[in-house]
């Protein structure tokens, strides 16, 4: 459902991503793992034709909804309001499966989203990007300052819409323990470029890896 071949991007003088390529196969689980500063975010900005290009192909088959870092929420709307922002794009504006997918978010929907906790808002984002009815989910930094049990209660919804739905994932993760734990298939970028690729179980396999992204688990991390 994505293929990217080449792709450079370039900030002025200074080269965010140069020659990568990669693909997702349609119901993947794709991890872009690196340090912060890497190109990741840039990839996905990318994809959603947020930065230009510099050289470089990318085909997207079928819709894509970003959830981007940060959440980027509408801070003094409610929590439905922002889940309809969302589907801005698409016939049905009706949030109701997303309070059954996210029950928390049914109990929250007349709250400002400014009010919520930083767990609650990462489920509007994604909910708000479900809203848009995709099939592709690219997700940048889902973890990014959540206690280790709440990116698990994400990881196990997220993997349930990808087993009943067909729900494409591309997770773009600074820690490489929630991304290879949630995905089949994982891409290391550093510096703008794929360093490596392979399964989750060769990725947490690999020396380098170890060494780079995983070190020693952490006390109830995922």
């Amino acid at each position: 459902m994505i293929r990217v071949e080449d792709l450079s991007v370039r900030y002025g003088a200074a080269t965010a991503l140069d020659g990568v390529s990669l693909s997702v196969a349609p119901g993947e689980k794709v991890a872009l793992i690196g340090a912060n500063g890497a190109g990741k975010s840039t990839l996905l900005n990318a994809l959603s034709g947020m930065v230009p290009t510099a050289a470089g192909t990318i085909r997207l088959d079928g819709r894509l909804a970003h959830v981007p870092e940060g959440r980027q929420l509408f801070a003094d709307l409610t929590v439905d309001d922002n889940l309809r922002l969302g589907a801005f794009r698409v016939r049905e504006r009706n949030p109701a499966w997303i309070y059954e997918f996210l029950p928390e978010l049914g109990r929250l929907r007349g709250q400002k989203a400014g009010s919520l906790s930083g767990g609650q808002q990462q489920m509007v984002a994604i909910g708000r990007g479900l809203m848009a009815q995709p099939d592709i989910l690219a997700i940048d930094e889902m973890s990014l300052g959540l206690a280790p049990i709440i990116v698990q209660q994400l990881a196990e919804r997220l993997s349930e819409l990808n087993a009943q739905r067909g729900l494409t994932l591309l997770l773009v993760e600074q820690s490489a323990r929630v991304a290879l734990s949630l995905c089949d298939r994982a891409y290391v970028l550093e510096t703008g470029r794929i360093v490596t690729q392979g399964s989750a179980a060769q990725l947490t396999d690999s020396p380098f890896v170890v060494a780079a992204y995983l070190g020693s688990p952490v006390q109830g991390a995922l």
